[in-house]
């Protein structure tokens, strides 16, 4: 009998490419849509506030792509309700009317600067 070589072990499948990362898409440079809607209601003079429709047409003028990020908004509308920053008048949801708490109108007006957003140096009362 003659021996046979033992088959040799199966070779290993070849290493697969590793996957490339898509680069990730840097974040735009701008306020956010909090800001751009805090900014809308507070440069209204509406006394019964501002209604989302007008918001949205406001947004659109400013600039602002609301048809695609119609989410968004609405999702940083019920937000800024939720944190106080903006004061629900009518409706329910994202829906209705809205206007600026008037402890966000206390803050802005202490600000230095022209911006709504807390986030400035605020004028020190001594």
């Amino acid at each position: 009998m003659a021996e046979t070589a033992p088959a040799p072990a199966a070779a290993a499948p070849p290493a697969k490419a590793p996957k490339k990362k898509s680069a990730a898409k840097a974040k735009k440079a701008g306020p956010g849509v909090g800001d751009l809607i805090i900014k809308a209601v507070s440069a209204s003079k509406e006394r019964s506030g501002v209604s989302l429709a007008a918001l949205k047409k406001a947004l659109a003028a400013g600039g602002y792509d609301v048809e695609k990020n119609n989410s968004r908004v609405k999702l940083a509308i019920k937000s800024l309700v939720t944190k106080g920053a903006l004061v629900q008048v009518k409706g329910t949801g994202a829906s209705g009317s809205f206007k600026v708490s008037k402890k966000q109108l206390r803050r802005a007006r202490r600000c230095r600067c022209s911006g709504l957003s807390g986030r400035c140096a605020r004028v020190s009362d001594g």
